[in-house]
């Protein structure tokens, strides 16, 4: 493969890339605690949208309230890596690159 073909796939792979990460920015995930009692609606910003707690948890105590809503954030977050992970997966898929290879852009 000529260096100049090399250039080439390269700047295709990191338009790809730029795509891919937005895409993944204007996603949204639901994480959950307390079996769906709170809800976090996240973007792949990890910026958070929506925050629904059932009513039922507003006689709990405050700690409860904040442990719940933490579990939530933290479902939500790894939900957003997992689907980052997987669209990564997807982009790099018959390149022949090693599992958790970083691209260097």
């Amino acid at each position: 493969m000529k260096l100049d073909d090399m250039m080439k796939q390269a700047q295709e792979m990191q338009g790809k890339m730029q795509k891919m990460q937005e895409e993944v920015q204007n996603i949204e995930v639901k994480g959950e605690s307390g079996a769906g009692m709170v809800e976090v609606v996240m973007t792949g910003r990890h910026d958070v949208r929506k925050v629904t707690l059932d009513p039922s948890l507003l006689t709990e105590d405050k700690e409860i309230l904040e442990d719940l809503l933490a579990a939530a954030v933290n479902d939500a977050v790894r939900k957003v890596e997992a689907k980052n992970s997987d669209m990564m997966g997807n982009l790099t898929a018959g390149m022949g690159l090693p599992a958790g290879f970083k691209m260097p852009f």
